[in-house]
């Protein structure tokens, strides 16, 4: 789970899966995310994960990432003493890698995404109608949301 993080934001244009301004993934209350620590799913061609896919994580997706070696729900003590990280809860905000995010849609357990806050990078892995799919911050009137 130790993560190398560069130190410069990218200077490109960061938009999202919509087309528009990138917003920020984390919330006040989160873990700051992002391949930047920044709070938001940017992309950096630097970044071999390719975290750009803002979600809302969710206990079966903790448990499906943590089985493919990545546990970022109840890390174990040699990764927090080592990487300083605590682990990650359901509820909270997170920049996930792309492919692991389709991983878990493949396997039924891809948590929900935040659209606005979800880079245009995205699209070169998942579909914009699935990503779309899994929206929790865009009005859909048949969801009565």
């Amino acid at each position: 789970v130790c993560v190398c993080v560069c130190v410069s934001p990218p200077t490109m244009a960061q938009l999202n899966i919509l087309g528009t301004p990138l917003e920020q993934c984390s919330r006040p209350e989160d873990p700051v995310t992002g391949w930047f620590r920044d709070g938001f799913a940017r992309y950096d061609p630097a970044d071999p994960g390719c975290h750009v896919v803002a979600a809302e994580l969710t206990l079966d997706f903790l448990l499906f990432t943590k089985s493919r070696g990545n546990p970022l729900y109840q890390p174990p003590w040699y990764v927090r003493w080592l990487c300083g990280f605590q682990g990650l809860e359901p509820g909270q905000r997170w920049a996930l890698c792309a492919m692991r995010w389709k991983e878990a849609h493949e396997a039924g357990c891809a948590p929900p995404i935040l659209a606005k806050a979800t880079h245009q990078r995205a699209l070169a892995f998942v579909p914009r109608e699935v990503l779309l799919s899994y929206a929790i911050d865009l009005h859909n009137p048949l969801q009565g949301g």
